[in-house]
Formats: structure tokens, C-alpha cells, sequence
């Protein structure tokens, strides 16, 4: 069975939501206008609909036919990035810094294709639940959904998501039991030193120089702390010192992230980072201050869910298209705390386009939104089948 005819009748219309969402990119927890018209459109096809969980989120709830009691939820993240788009498409940005350089808008969009689809045919016996998140890209929108009480107000048996992947091919689609994204910390590590003329360094404590240290000691944490059996990243991404040529700061800041599929060997990380930082403090006679945030759990998915993805996805798309044996990703995704609440799965839809998600010049290729669309539905037409 192909995508649902129904579906790809109003795939114009999903591709017209879509490329406005993305002329109209907006940031976590300011998603105001694209939260507006998740509710105006999920209104208008007969949705209940509920606005303000975890700031800017949307839920959705629709009952099917008969009494059934078993609840599934369905989710999109709806933010944008801070950056600027380098596209000529006609729908680009007219939003300077943000741009919908992860394709947000394509999984907002695709959610909503499923609600009309089964508000209009109601082929399910059951509860769905859209779930509209907020602020996915590292300020805890889901967490700030859960806060407000989510999961307690719309109970869900078990809950399942997507992300577009422009790294499979068109029509591809990925899903993987077990850990299948890395649980991520950001951290700041400030070093508090001594200011001095630049030509004068014996009268400093060179924040800089004791920056260096640092960053090659840090490079250690992994390839000399962790088995080489366990998969962990440490990455130092910004380095802020100074501001003259002739002026020794007395301030030196490190940022970066962390990324692992455990979280004991993300607490092992944790650990060393701050032994060395005080170390190092010790030696350079120094003040190090090392702030690191836990921002995303790792992401676990159900192996029964993965299943009911895959045996879905074959009735939607070509079944050798389905990869069951993908690998882990070290990136985030913070649908890994809803899954920590509810179980459940996140899976991936390639399509065409060879620039990768959070490159400037990324595109989302329209054609894989029915697609999505049908694959959420048929999900929950199989899981709450209406008799």
C-alpha cells in the first residue's frame, strides 16, 4: 500500500503550510505565529485543541470511533535556528538570523497533514494525541512540556516521532531499537586570571596560555577515560580571551558539548572535566570555573514500537527501503525525555537533497511531507485498529 490517495490529494496544501512555516521561522519558545496556526488549522478540521504547555506548545486531542481506551501520542517540533539562510528559494526567510535549517517546519507540517487525515476519516478506535512541541534545538522544550504536566493531562500509551534525513535516500526510512541518539551536556569552563601588558607576561596569570593546557587536557577525557567499546564525543567549540594585541586578558572562557550513549559515562566525563579543571587551577594558581549542563537525555527507543514502525512503514513505502539496521546517532534529540516518560519511537525519513540539516544552505525536500503524513496515520489506524 502506497501513501494514502486522501493524503496526497491535499499534498499542495501541506506543501503551502509548509514553505509559509518556513518564510516565518521563529525560535524556541517564540514560536507564536507557527503555534497560531497549528491551532487555527487543527480548529478548523475539528481537533480539540489545547495552547500554553511548556510555553508556546500545542496539544491536539481527537477520539475515533467506538470506546476505546488506549491513547497514542504523535509529535512535531515546531523552532527554528539562530542563523541565517544562504538559499534562493522563493520561501526563504524573510526573518534575518533564524531559518528553518532543520526542517521543523516539514515535521509541523506533517503532523498536521495526519490530523486532517484522520479527523476526516476517524478510522481508528482510540485516542491520538498531536503533540506541537516548542524550543526542540537545546532549551528543553519537551521537558518544559512535561513540566507543565503533559503526559499527566493527556495520558499516552506509548508515543512515537520523526525527523527528516537528508543524509538517507528519498523514501528511506530508518528506525533503530535501544539507545539511538547520545544524551548531550553543554558546558562554560571560565578561568579567572591575572591581566598584564602584553610585553610583560611574567607579571600575569595568562588565562590564555592556561586555556590551552586545558583544551588539550580535555581532548584526553575520552580517548583515555572511556572504553573504546562505549561511543563519547567531547567537543570544545568557542574559545573567548581578549581584546588588545598588547593586553594579557585576565579572563579566558571554553565552551563546548559532550556527547555519549550512557549516562554513567557521561557522569565519568562530568567527573574528569572538573578534576582536571581543578588541577589545572591548582598548578596555574588560578580560579577555574566549570558550569556543565545536562540538555539532553539519550534517546531509547521501544523494540516493540521500532517494530510497529517498520512493519508500518512497508505497507507505505518500498519494504527494502526500510532500514531496521541503521546506526546510532551521536546527535540530540530531545523527544528522548518523552520516551523516558512514555514508551515508545523516533524514526527517520530521507529525502532528497545532499546538504546536511543546520548548514545554511539545507533544503527540505516537499515531497516526502505525504509521507511522513501517511506514516504516522497508518500507525495509528494499526494500533487502534476501529474494529
Amino acid at each position: 500500500m502506497p501513501t494514502i490517495d486522501r493524503i496526497e490529494r491535499f499534498a499542495d496544501e501541506l506543501t503551502a503550510i509548509r514553505r509559509d512555516l518556513h518564510a516565518h521561522p521563529e525560535i524556541g519558545f517564540e514560536e507564536v505565529r507557527t503555534s497560531g496556526i497549528v491551532a487555527e488549522k487543527l480548529t478548523q478540521w475539528g481537533v480539540e485543541v489545547h495552547r500554553g504547555f511548556g510555553g508556546t506548545g500545542v496539544v491536539g486531542v481527537l477520539k475515533g470511533k467506538g470506546n476505546g481506551k488506549k491513547r497514542i501520542g504523535l509529535r512535531a517540533d515546531m523552532d527554528a535556528l539562530p542563523m541565517e539562510e544562504n538559499t534562493n528559494l522563493k520561501w526563504r526567510s524573510t526573518i534575518p538570523g533564524r531559518f528553518h535549517g532543520c526542517g521543523h517546519d516539514g515535521h509541523t507540517t506533517m503532523l498536521l497533514g495526519t490530523a486532517r487525515y484522520l479527523a476526516e476519516t476517524r478510522n481508528f478506535d482510540g485516542t491520538v494525541h498531536f503533540i506541537f512541541q516548542p524550543a526542540e534545538e537545546g532549551l528543553g522544550g519537551a521537558r518544559a512540556m512535561i513540566k507543565d504536566g503533559l503526559f499527566e493531562k493527556f495520558p499516552c500509551d506509548e508515543i512515537y516521532g520523526l525527523h527528516n534525513a537528508p543524509d538517507l535516500d528519498h523514501g528511506e526510512l530508518a528506525v533503530l531499537p535501544g539507545p539511538a541518539m547520545a544524551g548531550a551536556d553543554f558546558f562554560d569552563i571560565t578561568i579567572n586570571g591575572y591581566g598584564a601588558h602584553g610585553a610583560m607576561p611574567e607579571r600575569s596569570k595568562d588565562p590564555v596560555v592556561i586555556a590551552m593546557s586545558l583544551g588539550q587536557a580535555l581532548q584526553t577525557v575520552v580517548s583515555r577515560n572511556v572504553s573504546p567499546n562505549e561511543a563519547a564525543v567531547l567537543s570544545i567549540t568557542q574559545i573567548h580571551a581578549g581584546s588588545a594585541y598588547n593586553v594579557i586578558p585576565g579572563e579566558a572562557r571554553l565552551a563546548g558539548t559532550v556527547r555519549a550513549f550512557s549516562d554513567e559515562v557521561r557522569a565519568l566525563i562530568r567527573e574528569r572535566m572538573r578534576n582536571l579543571c581543578a588541577g589545572l587551577a591548582a598548578a596555574f594558581d588560578v580560579e577555574i570555573k566549570v558550569d556543565i549542563r545536562d540538555i539532553f537525555s539519550v534517546l531509547v527507543n521501544s523494540e516493540e514500537h521500532c517494530k510497529v514502525v517498520a512493519d508500518v512503514a512497508r505497507s507505505v513505502i518500498d519494504p527494502a527501503k526500510v532500514l531496521t539496521r541503521a546506526k546510532p546517532k551521536m546527535g540530540s534529540e530531545d523527544f528522548a525525555d518523552m520516551l523516558h516518560a512514555v514508551p515508545g519511537a523516533y524514526f527517520w525519513l530521507g529525502h532528497d537533497g545532499s546538504v546536511p540539516v543546520h548548514n545554511p544552505g539545507y533544503t527540505l525536500d516537499d515531497k516526502i511531507l505525504p509521507i511522513g503524513a501517511s506514516v504516522f496515520a497508518r500507525i495509528v489506524e494499526a494500533r487502534l485498529p476501529a474494529g
